[in-house]
């Protein structure tokens, strides 16, 4: 049976929906060139399908391309103004269907609605809100040179390729389009295969906002088609991704291997969280809690790595599984006192629980604190903590992108940053100190791109955001993400005779 372009999907809080189900290209709900695979999304929280998505293939990324290709011609000169009220007005639009667009993201990827999913979406509409107002600041420099000579610099918008993870749907999705729109770029997007619905109904709210046709375009597709058509596609400038480390590699050899195109990667992490001696181990716990269990662990800087002082481990151990019971609930996301949902695939739940297993057997101590409340249905698993683990465990040293955690000890704040720093990975770091200077030299020395002290995974939009070492490539967020979307083009006035 062919799939229709839309579907009305009913909400388990009793509400339904129209859901888009095509591709989005020029401002058209539109069916892919060739009708072949499908993609079906499913529900975590159950682990029965909601609906199918029509697939993407290369030929309609090529359409797709063309169409944020040819769009760019008339949008880049486009008055900055306009572009802030566009933004403006699509801000609105997401307050307006805030529930709705929360209640997709709660039903696809199974966050808890009121927690997170709602937080998500708030989050799309403060940043749309933060780039509309630089989008008729970015300007460039002027050069005096000598008496009869001088040089101005200009930013130049791209034409832009995005692949979006599934643990943020649309929030991911806003961290690259708020400021390449606000840019004066074009865009093609490629949502994850797991979690496509949200996009594709907020790319309507972008049409509605009035944004020309192929200035935003959704795909819905595979990486190892769409993903890869992207980054290797000769009309993109730019490409934006957000995933595991392993695909970045691969979209970056593309990139290189095509046109050379500019490319940003946000990549995997295993993020260190340090509690020193001084510190309020109950603030530390409080904060530990939330930063490796929201999103359910699901989450690139989730502090998933507890290097804890010695002198205060045990004592630290006990408050913060306490801290898991209290912080915690697991059930119906659409139930306001859930706080964590399910993993978001089956795929996801077996990696989980395999790595739950190697834990365990490579001798590490496991506590599940909440095992007798898990719900059967879906991808639920319980918060797992693993202590007396060693630095060189499985565990320790690798991304499980789950609802874990490990614990370990560390003798001085020598060992302690050694330690803390003993991973491939460089995307944040938290610390928890009450002695000012140790806080301030430790955030010095730990290698990553955001260090938190004395809290964790509280970052903001207008704070530059990014990886080290193979976390990733470029700034997020902030007034750094424009720089992520624009390419200066430098300009020389000569105004009198050369000798």
């Amino acid at each position: 049976m062919s799939v229709p372009l839309s579907t009305k999907i009913a909400l388990p809080n009793g509400e339904s929906y129209e859901q888009p189900l095509g591709l989005f290209i020029n401002n058209e709900n539109v069916k892919p060139v060739s009708q072949g695979e499908k993609l079906i999304s499913y529900n975590p929280s159950t682990g029965e399908p909601i609906t199918e998505v029509h697939c993407a293939t290369v030929d309609d990324v090529n359409i797709a391309v063309d169409a944020a290709y040819d769009a760019m011609k008339s949008w880049k000169h486009v008055e900055p103004t306009v572009r802030v009220n566009l933004l403006i007005k699509l801000a609105s639009l997401v307050d307006e269907h805030k529930d709705t667009l929360s209640a997709i993201e709660a039903l696809d990827s199974g966050k808890p609605f009121e927690s997170n999913a709602s937080a998500d979406v708030q989050s799309v509409a403060d940043y749309l809100r933060y780039c509309a107002g630089w989008a008729d600041k970015l300007h460039g420099t002027q050069i005096p040179l000598n008496s009869k000579c001088m040089a101005i610099t200009k930013r130049v918008p791209l034409v832009v390729g995005c692949i979006i993870p599934w643990n943020y749907p649309l929030s991911m999705a806003s961290w690259k389009f708020c400021p390449a729109l606000a840019a004066g770029c074009t865009i093609v997007m490629k949502s994850s295969e797991i979690t496509p619905l949200s996009l594709l109904y907020f790319a309507n709210l972008v049409k509605e906002a009035g944004f020309p046709p192929g200035v935003f375009n959704v795909l819905s597709g595979y990486g190892k088609d769409v993903g890869s058509a992207l980054s290797k596609h000769h009309k993109l400038d730019k490409i934006a991704f957000t995933g595991s480390t392993a695909t970045g590699q691969r979209v970056m050899a593309d990139a290189a291997n095509s046109n050379l195109k500019s490319i940003s990667l946000e990549c995997g992490g295993k993020s260190p969280l340090l509690v020193f001696d001084d510190a309020d181990l109950i603030e530390a716990a409080k904060w530990a809690s939330f930063g490796v269990m929201y999103n359910t662990g699901q989450n690139c800087t989730a502090n998933s790595r507890i290097l804890v002082d010695e002198k205060v481990h045990d004592k630290f151990v006990d408050i913060f599984i306490n801290q898991l019971k209290e912080d915690w609930k697991m059930g119906d996301v659409f139930n306001k006192d859930t706080s964590l949902g399910p993993v978001v695939s089956q795929q996801q739940y077996d990696r989980v629980q395999n790595y739950i297993k190697i834990g365990v057997e490579e001798g590490a101590t496991i506590i599940q604190p909440l095992k007798d409340q898990t719900p059967n249905a879906g991808f639920f698993i319980s918060p797992t903590v693993f202590t007396n683990v060693k630095e060189d465990m499985r565990i320790v040293k690798e991304e499980i992108f789950g609802p874990v955690v490990t614990i370990s000890k560390f003798t001085d704040e020598k060992d302690g940053v050694a330690k803390a720093n003993d991973t491939i990975y460089g995307l944040a770091a938290m610390l928890f100190s009450t002695n000012f200077e140790r806080a301030n030299r430790v955030a010095d020395l730990l290698e990553a791109g955001s260090v938190y002290i004395n809290s964790s995974n509280n970052e903001d939009v207008r704070v530059p955001f990014g990886g080290m070492k193979m976390s990733g490539i470029g700034r997020e967020l902030g007034q750094e993400a424009f720089n992520l979307y624009t390419v200066v083009k430098s300009v020389y006035h000569n105004y009198g005779s050369r000798l």
